[in-house]
């Protein structure tokens, strides 16, 4: 019988799996996970919060397999070496295709190479390279297929563990220290998933306000990220739930992730270098590494981009408004370069999907040269989407006695409010790092005098290849709708 090893990666489940289901009609399969130290340590690419995440997606898995009699074997190194060194001994190699970048794609395009590996791309993702035009029905006709069952039975896996989750969390001295994580499996998954489905009426209200989207968005991004659930399982059940605006919106949201993890198909450099080269380069000579600093440690004096950056830090999410208005701060406003925002959020956030988090900060910096310039007033977003303080008092508790009404822009509290509430500026919260007014006028005559070179540079069939503007979307410059959330054009 032909023996089949099937790597898994960000595909942690036993249903509609391409590769699993492929060798379980070839041969035997084989799973196996190979720990990449790439993503372990000191410098390692991941926070330790993603880390247990993953970890705790392994070990569900692993009890998915056993249960149908096979098992997940746990390896450790390069899968470039652990794999070759398997290949050996087996007939073939079956994965599930990835949309990755940087030292993700080289690993892949290395092992794709090689005779015995067959690769699946039933995801979604186009990689004919053929443009863009036409993705939609493309993308439809997938996300409408049935997903595929698991199988009801394996054979034993004759591929033994070398390593455990222990083991690895041992070695590598992973101990998560932010809080309110959800658990990582494809178990608590599903539980997510049919809680969601059910509040989907209200989920137009809870999308949007920071504090109400911690527990009420969907909050799947991390499980469809590691693929404890695919898109299509969760774009099938979210359509069997009653028509609702919330149904709409949601389905919507899953044609986002794959539109932006097509963009990074399509083109790797997304994740270092402005698509449009008008851009590159911009603000490389301004850089303050004591203005990021600021940013990054939640110390501008903007308590609304404050909060949302300690959330980050804290707890490895914040919603799509908020990682939206970060961006648009540190570019526009500190006129820093997006590449430290986008790797800063990719190393902390749960949910972290290159193809998602780096298309999404160009998107918001301004960089590809065809989105409105939005640069979000954090006063503004404090007073619409957390008029009562929740979400700033929990996390820049240092303003908590400050009335409601001043939490927006603390320094233009009077000083006698000031007083009452205890708080001393410059000293118990710092002043705004910079003039928000002035500098987002100048973000705005910066870009409107870059604009007609942008459109040209756009207009070069290269340029709007990697841009992955379709022709309605060059139509439509992906306007905002009528409930504020742009098309095509918010953090997912």
């Amino acid at each position: 019988m032909t023996s089949v090893l099937v790597w898994h990666r960000s595909d942690l489940r036993p249903a509609d799996n391409a590769a699993l289901a492929a060798a379980v009609r070839d041969g035997d399969p084989a799973p196996v996970f190979c720990f990449d130290p790439q993503f372990y340590g000191a410098d390692g690419l991941a926070c330790d919060a993603r880390l247990r995440f993953l970890h705790e997606s392994l070990a569900d898995l692993r009890e998915r397999y056993r249960a149908l009699g096979s098992d997940l074997a746990l390896l450790c190194g390069d899968p470039r070496e652990r794999l070759r060194d398997l290949l050996a001994d087996h007939d073939a190699l079956y994965v599930n295709r990835d949309v990755t970048a940087r030292y993700g794609r080289d690993r892949d395009d290395d092992i794709l190479a090689w005779d015995g590996v067959t690769a699946f791309g039933d995801d979604g993702i186009d990689r004919s390279g053929g443009g863009r035009d036409g993705w939609r029905e493309q993308a439809t006709e997938w996300m409408e297929t049935e997903p595929r069952p698991a199988p009801d039975a394996l054979p034993a896996n004759p591929v033994a563990s070398e390593t455990s989750v222990d083991g690895i969390e041992s070695e590598y001295g992973v101990s998560p220290e932010k809080r309110r994580v959800p658990k990582g499996g494809r178990g608590p998954a599903l539980k997510r998933l049919d809680r969601f489905v059910d509040d989907l009426p209200g989920y137009p209200g809870n999308v949007s306000p920071p504090a109400a989207a911690e527990d009420h968005c969907s909050r799947l991004s991390a499980y469809l990220k590691f693929g404890c659930l695919s898109v299509r399982e969760v774009y099938s059940r979210v359509a069997d739930a009653p028509e609702s605006r919330g149904r709409e919106m949601y389905e919507s949201r899953l044609f986002w992730n794959r539109h932006y993890r097509q963009k990074l198909a399509d083109w790797s450099g997304w994740t270092d270098e402005a698509v449009n080269p008008v851009f590159r380069g911009l603000y490389r000579a301004e850089h303050d590494p004591d203005l990021l600093a600021a940013w990054k440690e939640g110390r501008t004096g903007f308590p609304m981009v404050d909060a949302s950056m300690r959330a980050l830090v804290e707890t490895g999410f914040i919603n799509f408004r908020m990682r939206a208005m970060c961006a648009s701060f540190l570019t526009y406003v500190l006129r820093e370069p997006w590449q430290y925002g986008a790797d800063f959020f990719y190393y902390h956030l749960v949910d972290a999907d290159p193809g998602i988090n780096h298309t999404q900060w160009q998107s918001q910096a301004g960089t590809v040269g065809v989105h409105p310039v939005r640069v979000y007033d954090p006063a503004k977003q404090a007073r619409e989407y957390d008029p009562d303080g929740t979400f700033v008092r929990e996390y820049v508790p240092e303003l908590a006695a400050l009335p409601d009404d001043h939490l927006p822009r603390p320094e233009k509290a009077p000083l006698v409010v000031l007083d009452e509430a205890g708080l001393e500026l410059g000293a118990d919260y710092p002043r705004p790092v910079v003039d928000y007014e002035r500098r987002a006028g100048e973000a705005r005559e910066r870009f409107a005098a870059l604009s007609e070179r942008a459109r040209e540079a756009i207009g070069v069939p290269e340029i709007r290849r990697r841009a992955s503007l379709s022709r309605r979307r060059r139509e439509e410059r992906e306007a905002p709708s009528d409930d504020g959330q742009a098309s095509l054009d918010s953090f997912g």
